[in-house]
């Protein structure tokens, strides 16, 4: 499985953008990836940033392309 380091450099290098940990995080949800919550996060239930419509496609392509889904 990919590094969220990893995953932000393919989405970085490939789209040109640099997605939130917090916006991987919750793709990986999403996608049905398990995921701990992170020590900082104050509801295990909410989202402060969830990750933004337009960004989730290219997100979910780095997924593919590292074969976690």
């Amino acid at each position: 499985m990919a590094t969220y380091k990893e995953i932000q450099g393919y989405v970085k290098e490939t789209y040109g953008f640099l997605p939130k940990t917090c916006w991987i995080a919750h793709m990986k949800e999403l996608c049905g990836i398990p995921v701990e919550n992170a020590p900082n996060r104050i509801s295990p239930s909410h989202r402060e940033k969830p990750c933004p419509p337009e960004k989730m496609p290219y997100i979910k392509e780095a997924f593919q392309h590292f074969g976690m889904i």
